[in-house]
């Protein structure tokens, strides 16, 4: 990128720009783009999960819109702009005024009519193709919007990365037939790529569930880091995948004619996995080889929350050796939300005996009732298993009653599920679901998610449009968003160090950030001149004017600002030079007569 062209920058002054800086660490910052975007004076806290953008913040943010609005222009997405504020009704037709539970800000009227702050707006793209657009002929459309969205997390955090207010990019395709909607798909995705690109952030791409959103395919971009709240895998061989999306290789079934009849035991003192298999070890060994945790069943007990409020118990089976993953379990009973089981929950299911329970209460060997409102018989306590207990598998397990334990229970022959989960931890080493070697994993901030959403919402709102051969169609479609708020929170934790931050050219505030140190009237004038002949070159440019500010406190606000050039105008001027330094790297003297050139020149380099 040139600026050559510019016919000027910007010029911000610091002796007149709104901002303080800090030198403490907010009290609520728990990691570093938090601390150093409050710091700096880019956001101000308003309340838990909220923020407000000060003028350096909202320069940066404007960048980020700026090129994703470049590369959805590019591939034909036209912009629109829906209110954050909307009725209830499209909402309940798609049944999310009940699926998203207590992360919906839910609101009334004068009137007495309800209302919802958006989380997400695909009801509305949906009714307003379906109001304008009625033939094949209109197709394939896409469309999107950069809006605040709003989700009453629970425990907002890490600042812009988990908050209740939010600016999102959301984008969404129209087409005809599902051939169209994996064209647009592939379209969607590879802005994404140019998009995180041109924005310097390294991503990665993983296979994703698609949750209470719905859909065929759906695929997450993951920034890397340590902070980050998405556990993800990756192989050698390329797989990679979201850890709730990871499925688990299925072994093949055991032949089970010879096994022997399923004993219950004495095992006192054993309520763990440890205790039960030192007892069995120490009282029970095996001909062929010592016990392990992987012998054993463990049945652990949570609670679903179904929307509209339903309870329900769900125990989980997994071998003994794993622990069960909450988010991938709700990930698997969206929108349901998980928990682990109450001592009211325990105490409604007195056949549930802490740390023996067993199969023989659970499921289909259970006790089962009729549903109130379907009229079907279930399962009084729903037992999903996880994929590795396959038929003919031999467990320890618990008896359903204090110090006992049930050998040579076999699956498929002594007991059953109501189903399978995908719930069990993900380890590294465990192998890829695609024979592409074994797994590692990582965390990553998700900065973008895309989905093939297919027909649920046009079908729930009665988007059609005459096909070609004069007969209705419903309408399929895609769903492509990304988190512009994370993004830069992403870019702060990926460009920072201990002395601040490090934006990249391409969405730092400014290009250079022009320092004038001392009391010597002409170093001003020289850094005036100097920052203005810039601004005309086209730089953007913070220069630091004020006249009764240190040099210390100059260098660490520069440092704490992130620019990535640096230009000091100070003693070095008796000399005839002035400092360069760039924000990550060495600094070099440059002739004042050079000054202009040189930096317009890195300006340039650093934009290209």
């Amino acid at each position: 990128m040139s600026i050559a062209s510019h016919r000027s920058g910007d010029l911000l002054r610091l002796s007149s720009l709104f901002v303080r800086t800090l030198r403490e660490d907010p009290a609520d910052a728990e990691v570093a783009s938090h601390r150093l975007l409050v710091r700096a004076g880019y956001i101000r806290r308003a309340a838990p999960g909220v923020y407000s953008w000060l003028p350096l913040g909202l320069r940066v943010l404007a960048k980020i819109e700026a090129v994703v609005r470049e590369e959805m222009d590019a591939i034909g997405a036209q912009e629109v702009h829906f209110p954050a504020l909307l009725p209830r009704e499209p909402y309940e037709a798609t049944g999310r005024w009940n699926e998203y539970g207590p992360n919906l800000f839910r609101l009334k009227d004068r009137k007495d009519a309800d209302y919802l702050l958006a989380p997400t707006h695909e009801e509305m793209f949906t009714l307003l193709v379906k109001d304008l657009y009625s033939s094949y002929k209109d197709l394939p459309l896409a469309l999107y919007q950069i809006q605040t969205k709003y989700r009453d997390e629970a425990r907002p955090r890490a600042g812009l990365i988990r908050g209740r207010e939010f600016i999102m990019k959301d984008a969404y395709s129209f087409d005809l037939d599902d051939e169209g909607l994996a064209t647009a798909y592939e379209k969607q995705r590879g802005a994404y790529r140019r998009i995180f690109d041109r924005l310097g952030l390294d991503y990665v791409i993983v296979a994703a569930t698609s949750g209470a959103m719905g859909g065929s395919r759906s695929e997450e971009f993951l920034s890397p880091s340590p902070i980050g709240e998405d556990t993800f895998v990756r192989s050698g061989g390329g797989y990679a995948a979201n850890v709730e999306a990871v499925s688990t290789p299925v072994p093949d079934p055991v032949p089970f004619d010879d096994a022997p009849t399923a004993h219950v035991e004495d095992t006192p003192d054993t309520p763990t996995i440890e205790t039960l298999v030192a007892f069995a070890n120490a009282h029970h060994p095996r001909p062929d080889r010592a016990w392990t945790a992987a012998d054993t069943l463990k049945n652990v007990v949570l609670a679903a929350t179904h929307p509209g409020g339903r309870r329900e118990l769900v125990v989980v089976g997994v071998p003994g050796d794993r622990e069960v993953d909450v988010k991938r379990l709700e990930a698997a009973m969206a929108p349901a939300e998980v928990e682990p089981a109450s001592e009211a929950d325990f105490a409604a299911h007195p056949e549930l005996v802490k740390g023996y329970i067993g199969p023989g209460v659970l499921g289909p060997q259970g006790k089962q009732v009729t549903d109130v409102e379907s009229g079907e018989v279930r399962s009084a306590v729903r037992y999903l298993l996880d994929p590795r207990v396959v038929s003919g598998t031999r467990w320890i397990t618990g008896a359903d009653e204090a110090g006992r334990h049930v050998f040579d229970l076999v699956a498929g022959r002594d007991f059953s599920g109501d189903g399978t989960v995908e719930a069990a931890e993900v380890r590294a080493g465990d192998p890829a679901p695609d024979g592409s070697g074994p797994l590692e994993l990582a965390r990553g901030i998700e900065i973008g998610h895309i989905f093939q959403l297919g027909r649920k919402y046009a079908e729930s709102l009665d988007l059609k449009v005459l096909d070609p051969n004069g007969k209705q169609a419903v309408v399929t479609m895609g769903s492509y968003g990304i988190g512009v708020t994370r993004v830069l929170a992403a870019l702060a934790e990926a460009n920072h160090d201990d002395r601040g931050l490090a934006w990249p050219a391409k969405v730092a505030p400014a290009h250079v950030h022009v320092v004038a140190t001392g009391k010597n009237a002409e170093v001003f004038e020289a850094a005036d001149e100097l920052a203005s002949r810039l601004v005309a070159e086209g730089v953007e440019v913070i220069y630091d004017d004020r006249p009764k500010v240190s040099p210390g406190v100059k260098f660490a606000d520069a440092e704490l600002f992130g620019v990535p050039l640096v230009v000091v105008v100070g003693r070095g001027l008796a000399d005839g030079v002035v400092e360069v330094r760039p924000r990550v790297g060495d600094a070099r003297q440059v002739a004042v007569d050079d000054a202009v050139a040189e930096v317009t020149r890195q300006v340039e380099e650093l934009l290209a």
